[in-house]
């Protein structure tokens, strides 16, 4: 049976609704590294790479996850994309460059590629443009955790851990315990 989205408003009258609390977060993970597990039987070559900054934290849990899973020891990364992105140049501000700490030749791995939220496709597109500086991957296949559509940009996402429907003018906010203390989604509608 389908767990339902629980409506709220909050103190300034802003209409929210909980996507995913911290149980359902924890199992949309785990069910998430099941099936890439399912997908790629051979996991001598598989890798992941978050990126920064609540993809990283994904990442990190689904690596966990697969080591679990199957007993070897995966590789991971953290992937920086502020300097790949189409719109650093729009802004008037310095920006904030954070790290990519990938310590591990991506020449002929199979990376799984991990974000909170797939939008409009920017994001991913600045990834794959990092990625590519960085080596050739046997292939590069996108996990995100919400798909709320809306795409500028062609991508698609090969697991997901939830589909929302979205306006543009909604927001999606993605909170990971270790560093906002709680894991949940909520989207906020800015109707």
């Amino acid at each position: 049976m389908k767990k339902p989205i629980l409506k709220n408003i909050n103190a300034d009258g802003e209409n929210f609704s909980t996507i995913l609390d911290s149980i359902s977060f924890d199992k949309t993970l785990k069910r998430i590294s099941h099936e890439i597990i399912e997908k790629k039987s051979d996991s001598d070559t598989l890798a992941v790479i978050g990126i920064c900054t609540r993809g990283e934290t994904l990442a990190k849990r689904i690596t966990e996850n697969l080591k679990s899973l199957t007993q070897k020891e995966i590789p991971f990364g953290i992937l920086d994309i502020t300097l790949y992105r189409d719109d650093v140049r729009t802004s008037l501000n310095q920006p904030h460059l954070k790290r990519t700490e990938i310590y591990f030749d991506i020449n002929n791995k199979k990376i799984i590629l991990v974000d909170d939220v797939l939008f409009t496709g920017r994001t991913i597109q600045a990834a794959l443009n990092a990625l590519r500086d960085l080596g050739r991957a046997k292939s590069i296949e996108l996990c995100v955790l919400i798909d709320r559509g809306h795409r500028e940009i062609p991508i698609k996402a090969d697991y997901v851990g939830k589909n929302i429907a979205t306006s543009k003018k909604d927001s999606i906010i993605v909170k990971v315990k270790e560093i906002d203390g709680e894991d949940i989604v909520i989207l906020k509608n800015e109707r």
